[in-house]
């Protein structure tokens, strides 16, 4: 690990305007260690390759020396609460069932009859058993074998040789993880220190309620990177930035596979070159919330509010959502701080999860790769707190847009998808312009963009073996 850039003092302000600590001690409630406690770590200053964007070569890298060796999340309980409930997840040229146990708990498998290879589902549902429709090969839903048609012919096959490979599978907070290749670190070694910073935000009490999936003429990584920073914002999202204090943000690395963005809303942007003072900010936000529907109405909004002389926006905007978010839960939120009711804490925990933090209802993203290096599948759920008393519902199904779709086609994502449209303006030219880049390489900033770094860096010694499996052959 390169040596801390001397010209960027650890906690130091790095734009005009407060910090992300100084928001912290200025927040109305006390803040958590996991908001205050600063993690930045300079990890140098060069360029990489635009090849691992574009090249098949290091596509095929990722899928044999990255992907079997990483903890990927690939459902929530929600998804398959009953018994014999099954997801299928596919990634990476892989395909697996997720399958609910009688005794509740989940297994993976592959999803691949052992006879002549055809999946053996192709949609979610519920099964008992899982038989291929081509010539009746049969598995349990534990992935163990049960029969076969004509097994006289099959005499050179055992029945113990027979069950369905299964990768490893770990649970945290309601999410289901699996690990094609057994060992390495546990899931609660590979997510440190998520374990810790989720506790209080508690999201096994959540359930999917929006689950929208688009494929995007891009890389995953293109697009995922997109939003590992906030330093975007200023020209592709300019209607944020009269509540959004872009370039305050805080951003945290940890090891090797987790880190964050922490954006402050109700704080305006240091881009702003003139403000109208702390009812603007909030009023600025109402306009925004309205432009999503032709059906707005302010009234129905919890943050158009008046903004007391005596408080700040963020400070009035956090009351106002403290109150909310405890009346539609049934949860007590007056613990809760500004920063946990109304920010962007985005986390990501490599490869391609990030889920946010806070209380209030929680975004979670999800990248995977396309079949060639130029497209990828891009999933945005949102999940929110069962109220308390009532029994967790099922997750919402999943709804796809195809390339030739846009964002604003699933009205239920309704602001979120304006902005992801505005990236949509961007993140297809960027696959083309590193294709056609006459130098080859990419560059980023040390601070504002140090997730996509450490995210780089992990990813290269996954493909060097310094990390996962090749390491240990």
């Amino acid at each position: 690990m390169a040596d801390r850039d001397p010209n960027l003092p650890l906690g130091a302000d790095r734009c005009e305007g407060p910090s992300w600590n100084e928001l912290m001690e200025a927040d109305s409630r006390p803040a958590p260690e996991s908001l205050t406690s600063d993690s930045y770590e300079y990890r140098g200053s060069d360029p990489i390759p635009a090849e691992r964007y574009t090249s098949e070569e290091w596509a095929k890298l990722e899928r044999e020396r990255m992907w079997p060796y990483v903890w990927q999340f690939a459902a929530r309980e929600e998804d398959l609460p009953d018994i014999g409930d099954y997801v299928v997840f596919e990634n990476a040229g892989r395909s697996f069932l997720i399958s609910r146990q009688e005794d509740g708990s989940v297994r993976a498998m592959h999803n691949v009859c052992l006879h002549r290879g055809r999946k053996l589902r192709t949609e979610d549902g519920n099964a008992d058993k899982f038989t291929c429709p081509f010539h009746g090969f049969t598995w349990s839903k534990d992935g163990s074998f049960d029969h076969m048609p004509c097994k006289w012919d099959f005499r050179h096959l055992e029945d113990a040789d027979m069950d369905l490979p299964q990768p490893e599978v770990g649970q945290w907070q309601g999410y289901i993880f699996l690990r094609e290749e057994r060992g390495g670190p546990s899931l609660e070694e590979y997510l440190k220190p998520l374990p810790d910073h989720f506790e209080r935000w508690r999201h096994e009490e959540c359930t999917t309620v929006l689950y929208v999936a688009k494929e995007v003429p891009a890389n995953w990584k293109v697009v995922s990177e997109a939003f590992m920073e906030s330093y975007h914002t200023v020209v592709t999202h300019p209607q944020l930035l009269p509540f959004t204090a872009d370039s305050n943000s805080g951003y945290r690395t940890w090891g090797d596979h987790v880190n964050v963005n922490l954006v402050p809303f109700g704080v305006m942007s240091p881009h702003v070159e003139k403000g109208a003072g702390e009812q603007w900010i909030v009023d600025e936000f109402v306009k925004y919330n309205g432009r999503s529907s032709d059906n707005y109405e302010a009234a129905g909004d919890p943050m158009a509010i008046d903004v007391p002389d005596d408080k700040t926006a963020r400070e009035a905007l956090g009351n106002t959502m403290r109150e909310t978010y405890t009346e539609q839960t049934g949860y007590d939120h007056s613990h809760a701080t500004d920063s946990e009711v109304l920010d962007a804490l985005v986390y990501n925990v490599f490869p391609n999860f990030a889920p946010w933090g806070g209380f209030m209802p929680n975004i979670v993203y999800r990248w995977l790769p396309g079949d060639t290096p130029d497209w990828c599948t891009m999933e945005v759920r949102v999940i929110a707190r069962t109220k308390k008393g009532e029994e967790k519902p099922r997750g919402a199904e999943r709804k796809f847009l195809t390339r030739d779709q846009k964002w604003t086609d699933a009205p239920e994502l309704g602001v979120l998808g304006h902005v992801f449209e505005q990236d949509m303006e961007n993140l297809p030219y960027v696959q083309e312009g590193l294709k056609c880049s006459k130098n080859g390489l990419v560059n980023y900033a040390n601070y504002q963009e140090i997730r996509i770094r450490q995210f780089q860096d992990t990813m290269k010694k996954y493909i060097d073996g310094e990390l996962g499996g090749p390491a240990r052959k």
